[in-house]
């Protein structure tokens, strides 16, 4: 498996990892018993990076990535995430140095391991100074509770601010064929002071495989009320998919594998985490490390971005996103 670097604290990863939220969380039904057999071949396929976040579930994920990883922790880099206000269901944003740090301790019980190896904030609290948010965290590497800091869907600046508290080794945002704003500011500053990019969705929520029949989708499928995935919008976006279908079939391959391809074509800086519950269509994912898309191909992929209709989230959504 091929190996790539996050940050230049020496964390490495598996060049693709797996993204676990939908084994219990936003996408239907679960099945644990194959969630967890997702998660076990993952690591033997040599996938040894895997995603959670406290506000999976909430807490379910995370306990169900600790059942997986019982006598298989070695070797395996875990990241998960704190910054949500969980009650009542999920009520705004915390990254107070408070809750920081009592979400490190409950994360590494759920999680029945000793340390984090990747903490990120999940998104940003307005409220509360990136220095202070991230000066606590400092604090956890410094105790050993954690590895290697992250952040998720930040602004520039805000990534520039928190590096100098203390080296940012990630930054995970959306990016996709369908969602390429990153490229912009984002990404450039991420690689100007040696951050990784992590991007989530790379599969655009599964859309970009061809598979989602938004009239199919479970009514607790949180795609719901994604502005992408209503049916005048998936009508208009289906075009993409038809556009990498084509690109599919002439190298006998599937759209997953295509479009996971082309973030992968990014650079050895970027690692995706698409996510399933599973094991065939891990396996199929994984097949993506083996494709080398051709220039015509990445010719033929290279405007999709610009025919994606919808916004990514619901309108308070997208007001946590820099």
């Amino acid at each position: 498996m091929e190996q790539r670097k996050l940050g230049t604290q020496g964390l490495t990863v598996s060049a693709m990892g797996l993204g676990c939220m939908g084994m219990s969380f936003a996408y239907g039904a679960a099945d644990e018993n194959e969630a967890i057999a997702t998660i076990h071949r993952a690591l033997h396929l040599g996938v040894n990076f895997l995603d959670t976040a406290e506000v999976y579930g909430p807490y379910t994920n995370e306990q169900l990535v600790g059942r997986a990883l019982r006598g298989r922790r070695e070797g395996v880099v875990v990241a998960t995430k704190f910054g949500f206000r969980i009650g009542n269901g999920t009520r705004g944003v915390d990254g107070t140095p408070a809750n920081v740090k009592r979400v490190a301790d409950e994360s590494l019980a759920r999680l029945g391991i000793g340390v984090i190896d990747l903490y990120y904030q999940h998104r940003r609290d307005p409220a509360v100074p990136i220095e202070e948010t991230v000066g606590a965290m400092k604090g956890l590497v410094e105790a050993g509770k954690v590895r290697y800091l992250g952040l998720s869907e930040v602004a520039p600046e805000t990534l520039r601010r928190a590096n100098a508290v203390h080296p940012i080794s990630a930054l995970q945002s959306e990016y996709s064929l369908w969602e390429r704003r990153v490229e912009k500011a984002i990404l450039p500053t991420a690689r100007e002071l040696g951050i990784a990019f992590v991007p989530y969705s790379p599969l655009g929520r599964g859309f970009l495989t061809g598979a989602v029949k938004v009239d199919e989708l479970a009514q607790d499928d949180a795609r719901r009320n994604h502005p992408r995935f209503s049916k005048e919008n998936a009508r208009a976006n289906q075009r993409i998919v038809d556009a990498v279908r084509a690109v599919a079939a002439e190298s006998k391959l599937t759209p997953a594998q295509i479009a996971l391809a082309w973030v992968l074509s990014r650079g050895r800086d970027v690692v995706p985490i698409p996510g399933t519950k599973r094991v065939r269509y891990l396996e199929e994912n994984v097949g993506a490390l083996d494709v080398r898309l051709t220039p015509d191909q990445l010719e033929q992929l290279e405007g999709l971005a610009a025919q994606t209709s919808g916004e990514r989230y619901a309108p308070e959504m997208m007001t946590l996103i820099e």
